[in-house]
């Protein structure tokens, strides 16, 4: 367990400084699709999806760019190594059930 704890560990903190650099680091340039549509002029058919969690990587009142997308960085790691983390003792717990026996 020690290992996997030292992984996990590791893992988090690397995603956690990419996603605190990656505002600093980012460019402000479109991105390919986006500058597709621009370039062919068919950007301005580009409709919103039907719902936003955090729009354009940013959080709502936090006024500094850069430290706005960082935390939604931060949230991003955060939100996505909880639902890791979940669905794996979801599945371990599922494996070490004999088969035969159902639990709940």
């Amino acid at each position: 367990m020690g290992r996997n704890r030292s992984l996990l560990i590791a893992g988090l903190a690397i995603a956690l400084v990419v996603a605190v650099s990656s505002a600093w680091l980012a460019s402000g340039d479109p991105d390919g699709l986006e500058r597709v549509a621009e370039d062919h002029e068919f950007i301005d058919l580009a409709q919103d999806p039907g719902y936003e969690v955090l729009s354009d990587y940013t959080i709502p009142g936090v006024e500094d760019e850069r430290l706005s997308t960082a935390l939604a960085g931060i949230i991003g790691v955060a939100v996505v190594g909880a639902l890791s983390l979940g669905a794996g003792m979801l599945l371990r717990r599922r494996s070490a059930t004999p088969p035969g026996t159902r639990r709940g």
